[in-house]
């Protein structure tokens, strides 16, 4: 399979994309040479100053795409040689670090862990401009009742199906087989049909969801205190982070 070439002279640029490479285990090439390119070599990143040594359509100038992420979804996007999908399944495992994978006609096309749920939508919107396709379908894990919600209430607005599923009906063989290949839930959640989403969904957490966000704050402070149930609610309805009430619930203390 051919894979990343990267060619720059521009130390700072080198450093960030090869920081964002390795967070996202993807493999790539160092190019010592634009006059020596392996054939191995389906897509280069590189700088638009340095891009004119180059010729051909497979070459991204990282410096004009909006972030290093967007460059990156290109040149995974270039690397398939397909201009447009039949359908994209976009599978998101939710979480405190939600999981997001996305599958183009039975291909895994990427997969990573967000840094928190805000940043599933963004996401999304990225890929489904760098994955052109005929039909998009969003399906996400039945778990993390409060955190899932919040998750699906942000994606409404992009008008794309939203199936909720249950992951425990997906067979032990169908999980194996996606795990062997990708080790990420959300790739499997993505090819797993569910219960289509309608309207927005409540945000009423649970005594249980609530208790927990407060077990994780005594865990963050190692004992020393755990929050209260009010800003422990504000956690759950995404209005802060833990680590922000942790430190809220320090200065009270």
């Amino acid at each position: 399979m051919k894979t990343i070439g990267v060619y720059t002279k521009d130390f700072s640029l080198y450093h960030d994309l090869l920081k964002v490479l390795k967070a996202r285990k993807l493999a790539y090439v160092l190019l010592h040479s634009p006059e020596s390119i392996p054939n191995r070599i389906g897509v280069i990143l590189t700088s638009s100053k340095e891009q004119v040594l180059f010729q051909g359509e497979k070459i991204i100038a990282i410096d004009k795409m909006p972030n290093i992420d967007h460059a990156l979804d290109l040149a995974l996007q270039k690397l398939t040689g397909k201009t447009l999908y039949n359908k994209i399944y976009i599978g998101v495992d939710p979480g405190e670090r939600p999981g997001v994978a996305v599958v183009g006609d039975d291909i895994l096309l990427q997969k990573d862990q967000m840094a928190n749920p805000e940043d599933v939508i963004g996401y999304i919107k990225r890929a489904i401009r760098i994955y052109p396709s005929k039909e998009n379908v969003i399906r996400i894990g039945h778990g993390s009742l409060i955190i899932r919600n919040r998750i699906i209430n942000s994606l409404i607005p992009l008008k794309i199906p939203i199936e909720i599923v249950d992951e425990t009906s997906t067979s032990r063989s169908q999980l194996s087989r996606y795990r062997e290949r990708d080790g990420a839930a959300a790739a499997a959640i993505a090819l797993i049909s569910g219960g289509k989403v309608q309207t927005k969904l409540p945000l009423e957490p649970t005594r249980g969801t609530i208790k927990n966000i407060q077990k994780k704050s005594r865990y963050l402070t190692e004992g020393r205190f755990t929050i209260s149930e009010k800003t422990a609610l504000e956690v759950l309805q995404g209005k802060i982070s833990l680590q922000e009430a942790v430190l809220l619930e320090k200065e009270k203390q």
